[in-house]
C-alpha cells in the first residue's frame, strides 16, 4: 500500500508584497464575554511590491487579548490599486514575554525576533486583474513599530 500522504507536495513561500499600516491609539472596550476587547483604528498606509495600493482610513483591528497578553488579530480595511478597490482581512496572533508585550504596548521599538507576530492575508476584489489573489493563500510575518504595523506577505505555493 502506498503512502498517500507522502505524495502530497511540501508547501513553499515566495515573497509577494510589503504592507505598512498606520494605526491610531487603541480603544479599550473592557472585558466582554469573549475576553478583553480593544479596537485599533486603521488610519491609512501603503502596499508595495507585486501589489501596489493605498490603504484607506476607516478600517479597524478588533483585538482579543488573552490573560497572558497574547493578542488575537482580526483586522479589516480597504485599499485602492490601479486595478480597483480591494477589501483586505488579516487574522493572526501576536505573543511574547510579558516584558516584550508591555514594551510594544507602550509603543517602544522591539526587535521582531523577540516576539511572535504572524497573520493570514485575504483579498476580496471585483477587478478581474485581482481575481487570482482571491484564489491564493497568503501569510505574513509582522512587526509593530509605534504607530505602524509592517508586514511582509508571502504567497503559499
Amino acid at each position: 500500500m502506498s503512502d498517500l500522504f507522502a505524495e502530497l507536495p511540501e508547501p513553499g513561500f515566495e515573497p509577494a508584497f510589503d504592507v505598512t499600516v498606520q494605526v491610531g491609539p487603541p480603544r479599550d472596550h473592557g472585558v466582554t464575554s469573549a475576553g478583553r476587547r480593544r479596537v485599533v483604528p486603521i488610519l491609512g498606509g501603503r502596499i508595495t511590491g507585486s501589489l501596489e495600493a493605498e490603504i484607506l482610513p476607516g478600517g479597524s483591528d478588533r483585538q482579543l487579548i488573552a490573560p497572558d497578553g497574547t493578542i488575537g488579530i482580526d483586522a479589516e480595511y480597504s485599499a485602492v490599486s490601479a486595478a480597483g478597490p480591494l477589501l483586505i482581512r488579516t487574522r493572526g496572533v501576536r505573543s511574547g514575554s510579558a516584558d516584550v508585550l508591555a514594551r510594544l504596548g507602550r509603543g517602544e521599538s522591539v526587535a521582531p525576533g523577540a516576539y511572535y507576530f504572524r497573520t493570514t492575508f485575504e483579498v476580496e476584489a471585483s477587478a478581474p486583474e485581482l481575481a487570482a489573489m482571491q484564489r491564493t493563500l497568503f501569510v505574513a510575518v509582522c512587526r509593530r513599530d509605534g504607530s505602524q504595523v509592517r508586514y511582509r506577505v508571502h504567497r503559499v505555493v
